[in-house]
């Protein structure tokens, strides 16, 4: 019991440890809720301006205003989603990518969010203090565009296959462009700059120059290798021009997560009154990051089918054990039954003792696995999640989770007391005479 205690102990601890991380992750970037157009989820990834939010900032005040929701606020944040191609044209080489633009402050504040104990990033976001043609790029962005040495990303061997065109000038078209738009695209460019390209809200091309301040990996590999940031202004310029300003999304984030339901219940008050000019709709992050409902439930299928085994050999062994103990007691049960005991005295007799049995070996399991817990912790061991290329601390998060630790104690008891009901029963039943001469 004692070792079975610990083992669903420390695997759950394990599996809340990656919840809360996963959840705390997501928080951080894109806050508890969202609002975007309706259709944007859907069909917003192939042409984002056509289900933008117009007046965002009256919908952003509106919010802020809200004497129900201005208690629950910690930031809400403009965002603009956008594919494009970003092209290191020196180099003769360009990518796809999707960007993200945001206002830094904004994001600076996000990530301070830690309602589980992870400590946030002390330094500041890298587009912090930077120009509005500043923009950040993952590590795979840099390798594809030949921008490792001097942005010094350390993990870029050199391809062994060499791309035919070395040294690409400018096309004409872009060139022109990127001189529309007011910025220096002579031959002696910096060496970190890359232009990005992408489709405006008429369906034109249009082009800008970016200075890249770092390439930061991005954990997921699929994700790092497309990541493009850059501040909010410099998207809506890109993808407007002259145009008024739309936004693809503006992030909520809460003080608490459980305050989600009572924030998305005012907010769809709010579109269907205040806010009805536009068909807005509001996501939770679990709705917008599918992953994380998918590894909750892969991890609870695993932890239900452990829990499972565990209790089914804890089941048949204490059976077996208080059915050797009925046996080596007969003589006993005999004479308990001749003095007068009845026959519900007895069961209750093996009962409380598998009880106590279960007590014991719950509170133990509970008591070893708290300390096994906490030397792991301490031990500064690390792993590499599947879907991420950096290590991350490897915690097992016990202390505190007072729903595991009970159920998991009370779960161990009730099988305890469920596998000394048959052997007590059987003792019971023992004739008087047959048991005394037992022998």
């Amino acid at each position: 019991m004692i070792v079975g205690a610990v083992s669903i102990l420390m695997f759950g601890g394990y599996v809340q440890n990656i919840v809360y991380g996963m959840q705390t992750g997501y928080v951080r970037d894109g806050g508890h809720l969202q609002l975007q157009n309706r259709d944007y989820l859907l069909y917003g990834s192939g042409d984002p301006t056509a289900y933008g939010i117009a007046n965002y900032r009256h919908v952003i005040d509106v919010i802020k205003q809200d004497p129900v929701l201005a208690a629950m606020l910690t930031v809400v944040s403009p965002t603009l989603e956008f594919g494009g191609i970003a092209g290191n044209f020196s180099a003769g080489v360009s990518r796809t990518v999707m960007a993200n633009g945001t206002v830094v402050e904004d994001q600076n504040a996000m990530q301070q969010w830690d309602d589980y104990g992870f400590p946030p990033d002390a330094a500041p976001l890298p587009l912090t203090d930077t120009s509005a043609e500043s923009a950040v790029i993952g590590t795979g962005v840099a390798r594809v565009l030949k921008l490792c040495k001097p942005l010094h990303v350390t993990d870029c061997p050199p391809p062994t296959v060499t791309a035919s065109v070395e040294g690409a000038a400018l096309p004409q078209d872009v060139a022109r462009l990127t001189a529309s738009e007011g910025v220096d695209n002579g031959a002696q460019a910096a060496a970190t700059t890359i232009e990005l390209l992408a489709a405006t809200t008429g369906g034109a091309p249009n082009v800008t120059r970016l200075r890249v301040v770092k390439a930061e990996a991005q954990g997921v590999k699929a994700y790092d290798d497309v990541y493009v940031a850059l501040h909010l202004s410099q998207a809506q310029s890109l993808l407007y021009g002259r145009a008024k300003p739309e936004v693809t999304g503006i992030d909520i984030q809460l003080h608490h997560t459980d305050q989600i339901p009572q924030a998305r219940a005012r907010l769809q008050r709010l579109l269907s009154t205040n806010l009805n000019a536009q068909p807005l709709a509001v996501y939770d992050f679990r709705e917008l990051n599918p992953y994380y409902g998918q590894t909750i439930g892969l991890f609870a299928a695993i932890f239900g089918f452990i829990a499972i085994l565990i209790g089914a050999i804890v089941l048949f062994t204490v059976g077996n054990t208080m059915n050797a103990a009925v046996v080596e007691r007969t003589v006993e049960i005999g004479t308990l039954r001749a003095i007068g005991l009845r026959r519900a005295g007895i069961r209750r007799l093996f009962v409380s003792e598998a009880l106590a049995l279960g007590v014991i070996g719950a509170a133990s399991g509970v008591i070893l696995a708290l300390a096994l817990a906490a030397l792991i912790n301490a031990s500064g061991l690390t792993w590499t999640p599947p879907g991420r290329t950096d290590p991350i601390h490897l915690h097992i998060r016990v202390w505190g989770e007072t729903a595991m630790l009970s159920g998991t104690a009370i779960g161990l008891m009730a099988i305890a007391v469920l596998s000394a009901w048959w052997p007590a029963r059987r003792a019971a039943r023992l004739q008087v005479v047959e048991a005394l001469r037992h022998v």
